[in-house]
């Protein structure tokens, strides 16, 4: 016997566990099927912390879904009684004509978001060092939310509200079968009346027309102890990102988290945030290079010099980059009566998986979301 679910969610990570536990959660039949244990270290999620703000250099329409997201966090917290986001304020610096600041600014002007202006940086956050022609914002409510622990709880959440979970178990293939999707794996063949496709570094294996859309990137991202290390202590050191005036892109960091209750790695994590070498998600070098630690030291040097430790570790992430580094979310074309996608995060995503798990549950049993995401529609590019 094929076994039948009103929906079946092909990745269970990042914008999957969500899904799954909005499905779930209102009494559909859902079936998550993830190739890797929850969590892992394969795709993209990994690492311990990752950035959440409100005032959004990348596009200014993405405000109202940040909006959604902090809401939706603190709803995961009431629910489960554990705490995903930790407010540290979020430093921002660069030239003010550069585009992240100015982006910056253009999104908290737009949306009335907190933003100060930071006049004496150095004396107010000595552990930096900013040129002169450097402009210094702060962004209060801005932070980090935990990746792993929130993926975890809204699985479990969702196992919790009927939904099955099947873990170490690959997709081969999925395909339209009369009024329907059939998905077959490693293991079983499958049949739902809907299919959610959210398979991250994978999506261009498993989503028609996406093939030579989505380019997956290899990211390195350490962590440094200091011999100062209370300096960069999560009580008072803030979440930062920095607008080089060399490089592109942007290095970012975090304070130093307490291995008592965020485990390792330990210490000041940070990282180059541009798309970096081309890689295939099933075949990644996941060594150190020279001109992955090189780059990082740059920044440390330049503008945190009394980090003066060695690093303690570091981690491989895959970014899944679509040809304008906005997401796509949407009905996939050809199949909007039985599937919606999810993928392109380019790096910059999973503070918005609380809110993307809302609106794929949404689209996939409604058709359509009160969330606005037209400009991540799949139209663009399929």
């Amino acid at each position: 016997m094929i076994e039948t679910f009103d929906v079946i969610v092909i990745g269970v990570g990042s914008m999957g566990a969500p899904a799954c536990y909005y499905l779930s959660k209102q009494g559909y039949k859902v079936l998550g099927i993830e190739q890797f244990a929850i969590t892992h270290e394969f795709g993209s999620h990994a690492g311990q912390s990752r950035i959440i703000r409100k005032a959004y250099f990348e596009h200014s329409d993405y405000v109202p879904l940040l909006q959604r997201a902090y809401v939706n966090w603190k709803e995961l917290e009431n629910e489960t009684g554990r705490q995903v986001y930790f407010k540290t304020g979020l430093l921002y610096a660069g030239v003010p004509h550069h585009e992240i600041i100015r982006g910056v600014k253009q999104s908290a002007s737009l949306y009335n978001i907190e933003l100060e202006t930071v006049t004496d940086a150095e004396k107010i956050f000595p552990e930096f060092t900013f040129p002169e022609n450097f402009e210094v914002l702060f962004e209060p409510e801005a932070g980090f939310v935990t990746p792993e622990q929130a993926i975890r709880l809204y699985a479990e959440q969702a196992t919790k509200h009927g939904a099955a979970i099947h873990t170490n178990e690959k997709v081969l293939e999925w395909k339209k079968v009369g009024d329907g999707i059939e998905v077959i794996t490693d293991k079983k063949i499958y049949r739902c009346g809907k299919l959610v496709i959210t398979a991250g570094a994978w999506a261009g294996k498993m989503i028609p027309g996406l093939a030579d859309k989505i380019k997956v990137t290899r990211q390195f991202v350490a962590w440094m102890n200091s011999t100062d290390e209370d300096n960069y202590a999560l009580t008072h050191f803030p979440c930062w990102l920095i607008a080089d005036d060399v490089k592109p892109g942007c290095f970012y960091g975090f304070p130093v988290l307490p291995e008592e209750k965020f485990g390792r790695p330990h210490g000041l994590k940070l990282a180059h945030h541009f798309p970096a070498s081309a890689t295939d998600p099933d075949n990644v070098n996941r060594q150190m290079s020279d001109k992955d630690f090189l780059n990082l030291e740059y920044c440390l040097q330049k503008y945190l010099p009394g980090v003066k430790g060695k690093m303690t570790d570091y981690k491989i992430c895959l970014y899944a980059n679509s040809p304008d580094e906005h997401f796509i979310i949407d009905k996939l074309p050809g199949f909007e009566e039985h599937v919606c996608i999810a993928c392109g995060f380019s790096g910059h995503g999973f503070k918005f998986a609380s809110v993307v798990g809302e609106i794929l549950a949404d689209i996939i049993t409604t058709g359509k979301t009160s969330n606005p995401i037209g400009f991540l529609n799949a139209k663009r590019f399929i």
